[in-house]
């Protein structure tokens, strides 16, 4: 912790091998060549699943075996590493400087204490097969276009309804892949976890107050445990869904076997590039929850003052105006509001822009952009998603928290002699899960 080269510990940059993440690590190296500094900065990425990583975190900073100065935290994660004493406490404006959206920055508070600085965001969104929906089955486009984030479970199943039903009277070969209406993350993993909470989020139910204590009803549970059931219902979900995380949900949509996908926003470039304008649409998740990463200092008492402070100033470069936009050029929701919005704010000072660098992995064709040249997307959909977003529960207890949730949910879709029949039933098994793993206020 002597030396001069920061290290960040993060995942692996879904933007690609060059992605904009590392092209922003780069531009402030060159910063420091420029300004005869020897701080250097390098990555280092966390192998396996969110899951995986987290756990590697722990272990890594509780023992002090890992010198890292940063770490790239999922949104879920900074109360427990906080609560541990595992980050320090930052500067206040890190997180509430007046340009962060709102709900992004209660992700690194802790007790009313900042503990880390929003990177990246995240949100569901609702892609759609326009050739499916609209010039196969006949739909309005208007109607599809009309859903947001408070739009009601049965009028997304109504379109689906009328998917399924021109997909079984079609006799061309536009619709020999389709399967199902849609697909989702439904493995047992964190993915289960966020479509559930997009589901109770989605009738009004919040699981967790702000201190993480649990606060939920058994009625407000079993509203929840209706809404995930409706929205999971063998008639309209694909089968595969239950099995399925992010790449193969992304490989069912773009091969045709559904109509609608929940994912993320890196996945529009990905889209766009194998379906074009003239297949793929997107509109905001009903009930979406809040994602995204957040940066965080380590919390090393062998760290120097001088270290401590020139960490400080990376991760202040890497979270400005400028790279919150690269960041959204690139595909990630950013966390400012002045990236979607601000006409005098961009990435046209070379940091990461893809015209000064070579071009991501995988990237494929551009997405579609706007007069600014932020993804068309970007301020109608993505920005109005990301601001009605609920956060999952804030909690240090998170960990035990998903696993307890993910278990019960899991159920569901089980065997029918290994649960019961009720919705009140399924409610009080979740309510006695809950109640092992969370504290109550």
């Amino acid at each position: 912790m002597t030396g001069t080269q920061l290290v960040i510990a993060t995942g692996m940059d879904v933007t690609g091998k060059n992605g904009v993440r590392k092209r922003l690590v780069d531009a402030w190296n060159k910063k420091q060549e420029k300004e005869n500094s020897p701080y250097r900065a390098r990555a280092v990425i966390l192998p396996g699943s969110a899951d995986l990583q987290r756990s590697q975190l722990l272990a890594a900073l509780q023992s002090g075996s890992a010198n890292y100065d940063i770490v790239n935290l999922d949104v879920t994660w900074v109360a427990e590493f906080a609560a541990a004493g595992l980050i320090r406490e930052l500067p206040g404006n890190y997180a509430d400087d007046g340009d962060i959206l709102d709900k992004v920055a209660t992700t690194a508070r802790w007790k009313g204490k900042v503990y880390a600085a929003p990177y990246n965001s995240d949100v569901g969104l609702l892609y759609f097969r326009r050739d499916y929906l609209v010039g196969g089955a006949g739909i309005d486009v208007k109607k599809l276009e009309a859903i947001t984030s408070s739009t009601p479970w049965k009028y997304v199943a109504s379109l689906m309804d009328a998917g399924d039903a021109w997909a079984r009277v079609d006799k061309t070969d536009k619709s020999k892949n389709y399967r199902s209406a849609w697909t989702s993350q439904l493995s047992a993993y964190e993915g289960l976890t966020v479509n559930g909470a997009e589901a109770f989020a989605s009738v009004g139910v919040r699981l967790t107050d702000e201190d993480g204590y649990y606060s939920v009803s058994l009625e407000g549970l079993r509203k929840g445990v209706a809404a995930f059931r409706e929205r999971t219902a063998a008639s309209h979900t694909y089968e595969n869904a239950f099995e399925s995380e992010e790449a193969e949900t992304l490989n069912d949509f773009t091969e045709g076997r559904t109509a609608f996908l929940r994912h993320w926003p890196y996945a529009y470039r990905t889209l766009h590039a194998a379906l074009g304008n003239d297949k793929l649409g997107v509109v905001p998740l009903p009930g979406a929850v809040l994602g995204g990463q957040n940066l965080a200092v380590a919390a090393n008492p062998a760290m120097p003052k001088a270290r401590v402070d020139k960490t400080l100033d990376l991760i202040r470069f890497l979270t400005d105006k400028t790279s919150e936009r690269c960041l959204l050029d690139a595909g990630f929701a950013a966390t400012r509001k002045s990236a979607y919005t601000d006409a005098e704010t961009s990435c046209d000072d070379h940091r990461a822009a893809p015209t000064a660098t070579a071009p991501s992995e995988g990237s494929g064709d551009d997405m579609p952009r706007d007069k600014a040249q932020r993804p068309s997307y970007a301020e109608g959909t993505l920005l109005p998603a990301l601001e009605a977003a609920a956060l999952r529960p804030h909690t240090p207890l998170y960990g035990a928290f998903t696993h307890a949730f993910t278990t019960e949910l899991s159920k569901l879709h089980s065997s029918p002699k290994s649960h019961p029949a009720s919705e009140e039933g399924f409610a009080k098994d979740l309510d006695a899960a809950l109640r092992k793993v969370l504290p109550r206020g």
